[in-house]
């Protein structure tokens, strides 16, 4: 694999500027900077780990790479792609390097900084590295830090703390990295993707999977997980089940599993799964801590940034992408959503501002929609997830309750992201005002 410069000397960043800064060196980072790169801008990237690549490194399994690359990949193939040619390109990487603090500042504050570095817009970064803290000034900042995984206390499962308790994510790193075998006998807790995976993982590795417990009606992971890690080796999968004690005091005993019936747990119907290992599959968050102690607004429905049709946030020249922004299933739409943040941002800072802006709302059966508003004056990629599992369904987008474009799916999952295109034919004699709002509905 390709080596990157770590760090610099600390002569050399006290008071280091860049048109762009990312934070985050996975693939939504380097995909990003990559753009800004090729689009003429200096860009740094930061990175709190000793690598790029991100969650990439440790995901050993194929069944990356079908969209970007037209070929099957292992984690750590694709993103070997992109770390080799971000050492090509002029990107700066900073590893072992933690993002502490950033915030606008006012033109005037950069004159005791950097008496040459005078912009419009820009933010102050403050840097925490092996040479101790540093500063750095930019004129826009991408955010792309990805996501970290719900633990325990998140989902409030009653019981002591024994030994034997990891989310599956740590786990993954734990039998992929370190080459350590948390259990023997285990059950996983949740249908996520990194869950289903690490199913298999573990049979591989001789431990014996007693069962996937699912508190939905429906597998929360992708339907070809489903039949690859479970169905492949006879694991179990109890939907419409809640995990309501992990027992054990000293290590894992068991856990114990209710049944849920038309919404209600069914106390009666509880029943105990023997195992000294349990590994949490419950879902994934943005990192938002940095975000929001730097004042950006967060949607309720993601935890991650509310952007427009820029990808940026409610601080200028601050922009977000991938996982962060919200949580995807595929890591090709990643990469696909942070090109664009690059372009958008490179746009920025030639002095392109968003025109029109129409904001976006979920309608039936949507959980969400991505970005926030939608220009109708450009082409738009909109991102959502469906709340329910339907076969044969139908996209409607309505601007202002009036249909203004419909598109059909063979099957909608929460699971799965669904993307959808909106360009100005679409808004062609329709009448809209900043007051206007585009609506996505399923059924």
């Amino acid at each position: 694999m390709t080596e990157i410069q770590d760090m610099r000397s600390i002569s050399d960043v006290r008071s280091i500027s860049y048109d762009a800064v990312v934070i985050g060196g996975g693939a939504a980072g380097m995909a990003a900077a990559l753009e800004l790169d090729a689009e003429g801008f200096s860009c740094a990237v930061i990175e709190r780990e000793d690598h790029l690549g991100g969650i990439l490194m440790q995901c050993i399994h194929n069944g990356f790479g079908l969209h970007e690359f037209k070929e099957e990949l292992t984690g750590p193939e694709f993103a070997e792609r992109f770390i080799n040619r971000t050492a090509k390109s002029k990107i700066a990487v900073y590893l072992n390097t933690t993002v502490t603090q950033f915030t606008a500042v006012e033109p005037s504050a950069l004159d005791s900084l950097i008496p040459s570095f005078r912009v419009q817009n820009y933010s102050l970064l403050y840097c925490v590295s092996p040479s101790g803290i540093m500063q750095i000034t930019c004129r826009a900042v991408l955010l792309a830090m990805g996501c970290r995984e719900r633990n325990r206390g998140n989902i409030r499962i009653p019981g002591f703390r024994p030994a034997g308790i990891y989310t599956a994510g740590l786990a993954q790193r734990l039998v992929n990295i370190e080459g350590y075998i948390p259990g023997k006998e285990v059950v996983i807790i949740g249908s996520g993707d990194i869950g289903l995976i690490m199913a298999r993982r573990m049979s591989w590795a001789g431990c014996r999977v007693k069962a996937v417990v699912e508190i939905m009606p429906y597998p929360a992971g992708l339907t070809r997980n489903i039949v690859q890690c479970l169905n492949d080796f006879d694991i179990p999968l109890y939907l419409s089940s809640q995990t309501t004690n992990i027992l054990g005091k000293d290590r894992v005993q068991g856990i114990e599993v209710t049944p849920i019936e038309n919404g209600v747990p069914v106390s009666d119907k509880s029943f105990r799964i023997d195992c000294d290992t349990v590994l949490l599959s419950v879902g994934l968050i943005p990192e938002n801590e940095l975000s929001r102690a730097a004042g950006i607004e967060l949607n309720t429905a993601t935890n991650g940034p509310l952007v427009d049709s820029f990808l940026m946030t409610n601080m200028d020249g601050v922009f977000a992408c991938g996982n962060v922004l919200h949580v995807h299933d595929l890591v090709d739409w990643v990469c696909e959503e942070s090109r664009r943040a690059g372009r958008y941002a490179a746009s920025w800072l030639r002095g392109e501002r968003p025109s029109l802006q129409i904001k976006t709302k979920a309608g039936s059966h949507v959980r969400y929609v991505n970005p926030s508003s939608a220009d109708p004056e450009k082409e738009n990629t909109v991102y959502m997830r469906s709340m329910i599992v339907k076969n044969d369904a139908v996209l409607e987008v309505r601007l202002d309750n009036q249909v203004i474009k419909t598109k059909k799916e063979r099957l909608v999952q929460p699971p799965e992201m669904i993307s959808f295109k909106l360009g100005p034919k679409d808004f062609e004699g329709k009448n809209y005002s900043p007051d206007s709002i585009l609506e996505f509905i399923i059924y």
